[in-house]
């Protein structure tokens, strides 16, 4: 997998990448801001997501974005992260300068009222019940979160810690925080289509080169100290069945561990052939599923481990299923022929992760953002170097249960 790309840097900061497709008339165009919910404060959590909204809510010479763009066949959307905040939109190539001047707009004035913050905090504020404390499950990462960090800022997810953070929010805190993090020097735009970067620089110049710098503090983030006893918390809910959480520390995504994580993971549960479906899901029925990820945050992240538990199976008895099969790994590693086959899996998923114009302007612009978007074309080399001894190695050193925090998600038995 190699993706070419040109890049420049406006006078004022601003980052601009272009990679030329010429296999779609539909062009991308991705604007990442490097801000995200670890960049909050602790009393006022939720701050970046809830902005994202209000991007949406109209700028200067814009009164509704997405009108605009629905006018020119163009569609858009946004998401935040704990690492940081990303919009897009996809735009046919003969109306590409729409999308300069939209998002110019909003970089440069946005319209920023008492009305429309109201109206989005209320928006944000029903996401938040649906989604964390309405939905089955829903509020287990926000359990989670807190007792995996005890100083970093990733132990609050992007949605806040609570609702009352989100009612709190005041014109003037939003104001201070459009004007610290939304400008071009906190910012990377990447256009991906049948495009010439000559083209590009000039019409990004044209469009962007007149907003001024901003003045963002120095990233000073409080680093999480090695955690060297087990967490554990519990929970009584409404809910299906009991579940478990399992969350190991890692090291960032830009870590050789990472990589060699990413496999684990799928060593352990992508698919019917995988360890824990086999094992722990078919054979011994103690799971209804069961599921290993890493989190892929920019700073060190987590290995989790979660699952559903099969009615009558204890937590104990569970738990023990789990730690056999990480056991295994730790002292034999992987067959090569299981190996070899979950990474073929692997590289198929970067190659259709990186098919359309779209996926490939975001997966530059988070790379760039990681140091520098050549490191894109790296990935396969950097999975296909993973061995079997190297998944023995991180297993043994993060795989301990006085490196993971633990939570026990109990279904409450009501009464007939």
């Amino acid at each position: 997998m190699h993706i070419d790309y040109e890049s420049c840097v406006l006078d004022n900061g601003l980052k601009v990448l272009v990679h030329k497709d010429t296999s779609t008339p539909i062009v991308a165009f991705n604007l990442l801001y490097d801000v995200g919910s670890k960049d909050e404060d602790p009393n006022k959590t939720g701050f970046a997501h809830l902005f994202e909204h209000l991007m949406f809510s109209g700028s200067k010479h814009v009164k509704d974005f997405d009108e605009e763009l629905e006018k020119v066949g163009g569609e858009n959307n946004a998401f935040t992260n704990n690492d940081f905040t990303n919009y897009y939109i996809s735009i046919p190539k003969d109306n590409l300068e729409t999308a300069f001047r939209l998002e110019s707009d909003r970089m440069l004035s946005l319209s920023i009222t008492e009305k429309k913050l109201k109206v989005q905090k209320g928006v944000v504020s029903e996401e938040f019940k649906e989604r964390y404390l309405n939905q089955p499950y829903g509020d287990a990462s926000l359990i989670m979160r807190p007792l995996c960090y005890v100083r970093h800022p990733y132990a609050w997810s992007t949605i806040g810690k609570d609702i009352s953070h989100i009612e709190s929010i005041n014109l003037e805190d939003v104001k201070i925080f459009y004007h610290t993090y939304y400008r071009p020097d906190n910012a990377i735009l990447v256009v991906a289509g049948d495009v010439e970067a000559l083209d590009i620089f000039e019409r990004s110049q044209k469009w962007f080169g007149g907003i001024p710098r901003g003045n963002r503090p120095l990233r000073k983030l409080p680093v999480e100290p090695i955690q060297t006893r087990a967490r554990h918390a519990c929970v009584y809910r409404e809910v299906p069945s009991d579940a478990i959480y399992k969350a190991y520390h890692i090291g960032a995504r830009m870590e050789e561990d990472f990589y060699t994580f990413d496999l684990i993971s799928d060593v352990f549960s992508n698919g019917k052939s995988s360890r824990f479906y086999v094992e722990l899901v078919k054979n011994q029925r103690l799971f209804n599923d069961l599921n290993a990820y890493v989190s892929a945050d920019i700073d060190p992240g987590t290995f989790v481990i979660s699952g559903n538990l099969q009615e009558g199976v204890s937590f104990q008895r569970a738990e023990e299923g789990i730690f056999k099969e990480i056991d295994k790994l730790q002292t034999k590693g992987t067959e090569d022929h299981e190996l070899q086959k979950v990474k073929n899996k692997l590289e198929t998923s970067l190659l259709f992760s990186n098919m359309k114009a779209l996926d490939k302007a975001m997966n530059l612009a988070y790379f760039e953002l990681m140091g520098g978007a050549q490191q894109l074309n790296l990935e396969d080399d950097k999975y296909w170097k993973v061995s079997s001894e190297k998944i023995k190695n991180a297993t043994k050193t993060f795989l301990q249960e006085e490196n993971c925090s633990t939570l026990y998600y109990h279904a409450k038995k009501t009464e007939n």
